[in-house]
């Protein structure tokens, strides 16, 4: 799989494919976003584009991505000009590992089934159509523009307000909509879709407001990966230690919804077809420390890694240290 990553050094930015140990820099590109375009404008597929652009100008991958040198990596996509115009977003329930969190989360309702099962029950049943068909609509949920990404290495903030910040080991598909306003599958990335767990936890309508956080992508970016089965690992270190790890799978043999529905149901909206505007959304988690017990603390570095994406994500979290204001809305008089 062709692989992409964004980095930085002072005021000059670079696009570079990953050839291992090192960075190849790709002539002329400062952003995937304007590489997405070319190839969408030239009729040239995105790998195709990246080799004819590869030069001989190459830069040490390590140092770079332990932090020891002049460049820094970036998000592996990001909207240069205008980052309100990448839209990120998720889909839950796709796993059945993330419907028994869910469920104990919340609890089982009178009839013995909340309605996160059944939810879950209902992608089970239609969330894989027959080509050309419609299936039924997937959990769908918004996370906020563009600043909110974070890269590699970033810390990864739980604002005063929040009772908590979890870790969500996840594939994101990176899009970019195109001039007549179809969406166009750039590629997949790495994700951490940081949640608020416990507050969600008291009351399951709180979810929408428990997934405005930020979140992070990366290092790299992967072009037309496979994503049938996807074995991976989550970790979470405190203190130079492992304090929880699990191996997981995602994909779309581990899902419940397959890919091509999952972007039917985001992209049938009129407002997500809009020319020009990126779009991250997230694929789903089947596993989270939360749903182990696991209250994460300042400090935890959360790593993540997937088979074929590359490089580990790693982030610590980073707890507010200022108590919460209240914000007051003045009128325009």
């Amino acid at each position: 799989m062709t692989r992409l990553v964004q980095i930085q050094n002072n005021s000059t930015r670079a696009v570079a494919l990953v050839d291992e140990p090192r960075l190849r820099l790709l002539d002329g590109v400062k952003s995937i976003f304007q590489l997405a375009q070319q190839a969408v404008d030239s009729k040239i597929s995105l790998v195709a584009l990246v080799q004819n652009q590869a030069t001989d100008h190459v830069l040490d991958y390590d140092s770079i991505y332990r932090g020891q040198s002049d460049w820094k990596l970036l998000s592996p996509i990001d909207h240069p000009a205008e980052p309100s115009r990448c839209l990120v977003s998720g889909t839950g329930l796709t796993h059945l590992g993330s419907a028994k969190n869910r469920q104990a989360m919340h609890g089982a309702s009178k009839a013995g089934m909340n309605d996160s099962m059944k939810m879950f029950r209902r992608g089970v049943e239609g969330g894989k159509p027959a080509p050309g068909k419609i299936g039924v609509a997937p959990e769908w949920f918004y996370k906020g523009c563009g600043t909110i990404l974070r890269a590699h290495n970033e810390p990864l903030e739980v604002p005063a307000f929040a009772e908590d910040g979890g870790e969500e080991a996840e594939i994101a598909g990176i899009y970019l909509v195109d001039a007549g306003g179809n969406p166009r599958r750039i590629g997949m990335a790495v994700g951490n879709e940081v949640s608020d767990h416990k507050f969600e936890k008291r009351n399951y309508l709180n979810l929408a407001g428990s997934k405005i956080r930020a979140c992070a992508l990366g290092p790299e970016l992967g072009i037309d990966p496979q994503f049938d089965c996807v074995s991976g690992s989550v970790r979470i270190r405190r203190a130079k230690k492992i304090l929880w790890s699990k191996d997981i799978l995602t994909g779309e043999n581990e899902m419940c919804h397959s890919l091509a529905n999952i972007e039917h149901h985001h992209f049938k909206f009129e407002t997500h077809r809009r020319p020009g505007d990126l779009h991250v959304h997230y694929f789903g988690a089947c596993s989270l420390s939360f749903g182990a017990g696991i209250e994460l603390a300042d400090g935890d570095i959360m790593e993540i890694a997937f088979a074929g994406f590359g490089r580990p994500l790693c982030n610590r979290l980073r707890h507010t240290r200022h108590a919460d204001k209240l914000i007051k809305v003045k009128a325009i008089s």
